[in-house]
C-alpha cells in the first residue's frame, strides 16, 4: 500500500537513471551537473530532495499576498508536512501554505490524539520543513502549530512558545479555540507574530468535545462560532481554520470576515482556502478515512503529481464537493 512513498518524481526519470548508458563504471548514476536529482553532483545518498519541475516562477508567499488572494477570490491551497522531503515536494507542486501541524502526533508519532505533542517536537519538525522548503523553491508560507499546553497559561507563555517556532523557521503560528484566545492573538500580533486561529472541531480539546464531531450544528453553537470568528479577526488573526463545521455556517463566516481568510477542512467549498493532512490525501491513512478527505494519490503516478492535482482542485473549486466532503 505504501509503495508510492519513494515516487516523488516521475517514474521515467527514475528509469532513465537505471539504464546502463547512464551509469558509471561503478554502477552508480553519473554525476552530470547541479541539482538534487539522483545522479547529480550534489545528490545525497539517502532521500535526495527532489527539484522543482521547472525554475520557480512564483514569488514567495507572504502575508500581504495571502490578503490579496483572499480579496480577489483566489483559493488558498494549504497542506500539512512534517519533514524536509515532503515539504520540498509540496512547495515545488505549488502549495501556498505548509502547516506543520500537531497532527504529527498521530501521523508520525502514533499517538491517539494531538494532546501529548510537545513544543520541542514542534520546533524540530518546523526546522525540518523549513530546510526542505528553502532547499528547493522557498516559496511556501510556513505555519507552526502551538501544541497543547504551550499557550494556555498566559499571554507571556504563548509569546515564548511562538518565539521558539518562529526562530525555527515558521512565518506564522496557529492556535486553537475562541473566546479566551482573543487576548493572546492580539498580544502576539502586536509583537509582530502573524497568527492563524482555529475554530470548530479543535483536536486539542477532543476530550471536552466528546470526540471528533461536527461543531456548530445548533443555533446557539453557530452563534458562538460566528461571534468568536469576528473577535479573532478583530484581534488580528490573518487566517482562520474552520474544521468540521457545516458548509452553510462556514460560508456565512467567510462572507462576514473582511480581513481574515478562512481555511476549511470538512467545512465545505465556500471557504477562502482548503487544508488537508498530507498522509490522508495520499491515501496513507491506516484507519477509516474521514468524510472530508479525497485520495489524490489514487489516480496519480507520483506524490508530486498528487499534490499538484490537489492544488489545482482547490484553486478551481472542484474540491471539496459539499455533497461528498461536507455536512
Amino acid at each position: 500500500m505504501l509503495e508510492f512513498v519513494a515516487r516523488f518524481t516521475d517514474e521515467d526519470e527514475m528509469n532513465a537513471a537505471r539504464k546502463p548508458e547512464n551509469r558509471g563504471a561503478a554502477g552508480r548514476p553519473e554525476q552530470t551537473g547541479s541539482g538534487t536529482t539522483p545522479g547529480r553532483a550534489d545528490a545525497t545518498p539517502y532521500g535526495t530532495l527532489p527539484p522543482a519541475s521547472s525554475p520557480a516562477t512564483r514569488k514567495p508567499v507572504s502575508l500581504p499576498r495571502l490578503t490579496e488572494m483572499r480579496a480577489r477570490g483566489e483559493k488558498i491551497a494549504m497542506l500539512t508536512a512534517y519533514d524536509a522531503t515532503f515539504a520540498a515536494v509540496a512547495d515545488a507542486a505549488g502549495v501556498d501554505c505548509i502547516l506543520v501541524g500537531d497532527s504529527l502526533g498521530m501521523v508520525c508519532q502514533g499517538l491517539s490524539s494531538t494532546v501529548a505533542v510537545t513544543l520541542e517536537a514542534m520546533r524540530y519538525h518546523v526546522e525540518c520543513v523549513t530546510r526542505g522548503v528553502r532547499r528547493v523553491q522557498g516559496t511556501a508560507w510556513i505555519i507552526g502549530d502551538l501544541p497543547f499546553g504551550s499557550y494556555h497559561e498566559s499571554r507571556e507563555q504563548a509569546l515564548r512558545s511562538a518565539i521558539v517556532l518562529m526562530q525555527a523557521g515558521a512565518h506564522m503560528v496557529k492556535l486553537e479555540g475562541g473566546g479566551w484566545t482573543t487576548e493572546i492573538v492580539s498580544f502576539l500580533v502586536e509583537r509582530g507574530i502573524p497568527v492563524c486561529a482555529h475554530l470548530g472541531l479543535t483536536p486539542q480539546t477532543v476530550h471536552a468535545l466528546g470526540g471528533y464531531r461536527v461543531q456548530g450544528r445548533s443555533d446557539e453553537a453557530a452563534a458562538v462560532l460566528r461571534a468568536q470568528a469576528r473577535e479573532l479577526q478583530d484581534a488580528g488573526a490573518s487566517l482562520l481554520v474552520l474544521e468540521m463545521v457545516p458548509a452553510r455556517l462556514s460560508a456565512e463566516v467567510t462572507a462576514a470576515l473582511a480581513r481574515c481568510a478562512t481555511i476549511g477542512i470538512g467545512a465545505g467549498r465556500d471557504t477562502a482556502g482548503q487544508v488537508l493532512v498530507l498522509h490522508d490525501m495520499l491515501g496513507m491513512n491506516l484507519g477509516k478515512m474521514a468524510r472530508f478527505v479525497r485520495d489524490f494519490m489514487a489516480d496519480s503516478s507520483s506524490v508530486y503529481g498528487a499534490i499538484a492535482t490537489y492544488v489545482a482542485a482547490v484553486k478551481d473549486g472542484s474540491f471539496p464537493v459539499d455533497a461528498e466532503h461536507a455536512w
